[in-house]
C-alpha cells in the first residue's frame, strides 16, 4: 500500500467514526453493536512490542503512610484492637456458672477449677458448662483433675494434655 492510499484510509476511518458518534440514538442497540465488529473486522492488525511494566520503588515511608491510610478508614476494624483475655474462675456454688457462661458468650476463655467444689455440684457446672458452650460453637477441655479449660468459637486449642491423671 502507498503513503497516499494510507493517508486516504486514514481520512476515511475518521468520517465513519463521525458517522457512528452522530447516530447513536437513532439506531437500536443491536445495529450499533454490529457496526463495532465490522469496523474491528476492517482495521488492520498491528504488532506491537510488549514492553515490561514499569515497576516503582516504594519507600518504608510511603508504606507507612499508604498502611495508615487504610487504618483510617471507617469500615475497617483492626484485628489487634482489642487484647484478648483468660478468665480463672473458681466457683463455689452452681449459681457462679451463670457468670462463667456470660465470659463465654464475651467471647472470653475461661479456665475452671471445681476443686473446692462439691462432685455433685461441680458435675451440674460442667453440664451447663457444656450446653453453653455447644451453643456458641466452642470447646471445652479437661486440662487436669477437676480443671477446665472452656473456650468459644474464636479461640483456638492446640495440642493435648495426656488423659492419666492422679486421683486423691
Amino acid at each position: 500500500m502507498s503513503m497516499k492510499d494510507k493517508i486516504k484510509n486514514f481520512f476515511l476511518l475518521e468520517e465513519d467514526e463521525e458517522d457512528y458518534y452522530e447516530q447513536p440514538q437513532q439506531q437500536p442497540q443491536q445495529q450499533q453493536q454490529e457496526q463495532r465488529q465490522q469496523r474491528v473486522m476492517s482495521q488492520p492488525v498491528h504488532q506491537t512490542a510488549v514492553s515490561q511494566p514499569a515497576v516503582k520503588k516504594v519507600s518504608n515511608k510511603e508504606r507507612r503512610n499508604v498502611a495508615t491510610e487504610h487504618t483510617n478508614t471507617p469500615n475497617l476494624v483492626s484485628i489487634t484492637q482489642k487484647a484478648s483475655k483468660v478468665v480463672l474462675a473458681e466457683p463455689r456454688v452452681y449459681a457462679e456458672a451463670q457468670d462463667i457462661a456470660e465470659h463465654l458468650k464475651s467471647k472470653r476463655a475461661v479456665v475452671v477449677n471445681l476443686q473446692r467444689i462439691d462432685k455433685e455440684q461441680g458435675i451440674r457446672i460442667i453440664d451447663f458448662l457444656s450446653g453453653t458452650i455447644c451453643a456458641l460453637g466452642g470447646d471445652i477441655k479437661r486440662i487436669g483433675t477437676d480443671i477446665f479449660l472452656c473456650t468459644p468459637d474464636n479461640v483456638e486449642v492446640d495440642g493435648n494434655i495426656s488423659e492419666y491423671y492422679y486421683e486423691d
